[in-house]
This record gives structure tokens, sequence and C-alpha cells, in this order.
């Protein structure tokens, strides 16, 4: 696996030896280190990025999620008030917080691969994630978004039976492979207001949720306020936002991911999650 920036539809790889630029910053092809090196290596990846002659042709099956181990992923439930009514549960009076551990994480075009033994209740939820850029501790909301590094697109998997079934919705959500990721970072500077961004999720193409970001009950700045005043952010630190309305488990009747699914998960000016379903008995 290598890192990589998108540059006029083509990729250009980055490498330990990419460059005398990365050289000097000792990048030694980590994400973490990115996000870690903060605006000094940004730059520095920009300069080499604009000098490359040539890139790789854009294919998106070649794309692995763009971040495989953060520290933690704090996910926050019942984020849309669309999604508090249709699960017919109040709106939050302060984030709903829970955790999916960072194993549960795929590529954009990896499989969602679940045990018909198991769970036979598993359903879609795309969200915006957040990857935070620094160490955060007591953060105030106007100085918030400063602690962000980007913004890429997160599918919040889920085994509804199991969820249901017990008080900790951690098992649940934190199946392999129930956490789709990517297909890129957005840096923060290419995103001015994260409440303001379409997403949505289809089935089989059809089209299940669609909403915007500005729907949100707590937005980016709030939560990682909120959140950092119980624990210490680390860069590459990832939130899983929430999602809008439309969830499978709520309709009538209820939508359940099967075998040969394919959910396409999207946020406008970040991209596309395509992922298959296989289930195995």
């Amino acid at each position: 696996m290598r890192l990589a920036t998108l540059k006029d539809g083509s990729v250009v790889a980055l490498t330990p030896k990419a460059s005398i630029p990365l050289e000097k910053i000792g990048f030694n092809g980590d994400m973490k280190q990115i996000i870690a090196g903060g605006t000094e290596t940004l730059n520095e990846i920009r300069k080499v990025t604009a000098s490359a002659t040539e890139g790789i042709p854009l294919q998106a099956e070649a794309f692995t999620a763009p971040l495989s181990n953060p520290n933690k992923i704090v996910a926050i439930g019942l984020n849309y008030t669309g999604h508090a009514d249709e699960s017919k549960m109040e709106v939050p009076k302060t984030p709903l917080v829970f955790a999916k551990f960072p194993s549960s994480i795929t590529g954009p075009t990896g499989d969602i691969i679940f045990s018909t033994r198991l769970t036979n209740k598993v359903d879609y939820e795309v969200e915006l994630a957040v990857i935070i850029g620094k160490e955060a501790k007591n953060i105030s909301r106007e100085d918030a978004l400063n602690y962000v590094f980007g913004y890429t697109i997160l599918n919040d998997v889920s085994a509804r039976d199991l969820q249901f079934s017990e008080s900790q919705w951690v098992r649940a959500k934190s199946l392999d492979t129930f956490c789709p990721l990517g297909p890129v970072i957005v840096t923060a500077d290419e995103i001015k207001n994260p409440q303001d961004l379409e997403l949505g999720c289809e089935v089989n193409g059809q089209s299940l949720q669609h909403d915007n970001t500005k729907n949100m009950v707590f937005g980016v700045a709030d939560l990682i306020s909120i959140l950092s005043h119980s624990f210490k952010f680390e860069p590459g630190d990832i939130i899983a936002t929430g999602t809008p309305s439309g969830v499978g488990f709520s309709r009538e009747p209820p939508i359940y991911l099967k075998d040969g699914d394919l959910v396409r998960s999207w946020i406008k000016g970040i991209g596309e999650l395509l992922n298959f379903v296989k289930s195995t008995p």
C-alpha cells in the first residue's frame, strides 16, 4: 500500500524516497505521520505534487482506506433530527457517544462481510467522518475546526439484531468490515464549511438516504469541543458524525443488506464508497 495525492485526475504516489523535500521531513509512508506533521508536512507534499510531471491513471478499485490505524473512532448516534424521529427516540440534549473498533475499517471498495449465523439484520449508515489533526483537549467551539486535518466518508454498518439485543452498541457496530472508509481524505482547507455538505446512500441504485450536514443536531465544531472536554483527541482520531434518516430498520418493510447488494455512500465534494455485500452461512 502506498499513499498518494490526486492531481488533475491522476494519482501521484508518495514514498519515503519520492523526493528530496519528503526526505528532509523524514516521511516514512504513514498517513498518521502526515496528519501529525500538520501544515509543514502538507506544504512539502503539495510541492512534490505540483512538481510531478506525470501520475498514475485514477482507478477507484485500487484505493484502500486512507487511514487504517486510528487510535480511536468516536461515533455519534441520533445526530440528525429525522433519524431520531424514525428511530422513535428523543433528539439528544448532549451527543450520544459510542465507539467503533478500528479493526472494523475496510476500504472504499472493500466488501462488507458477515455471517448469517451471527446477524441477519445488517444496516447501512452514511456519515461524514472528521479526521483530527492535532492533540485536542478542552477545546472551545470557536477554535475547534482548527484541529481538523480533513474529512472523508464513513459507512457505520450496523448489525441491528445485535444492537437492539444489547445495552451497548460497540459489538454490533464493530464487526470486521463494518466501517468502510474513504475514498480519500480531503484536507480541511478545501472544505470551508463542513455544515453544508450533501450526503446520501444507495443500495442497488435505490436512493435510501439523502440529506445535508447542515441538519446535524450537533455540528462538527460542537462535537470536537464537547468531546474534548471528556477525553483527549490525538492526530488521526476519527469522529463519525452520525447518519441522516432513511436507514433500513426504520422502513416498512425494513430493508437489510443481503448477499450481492451494492452499497453506494457518497458526500458531495469528497467522493463515494462502493461496497459489495457478502454473507456467509
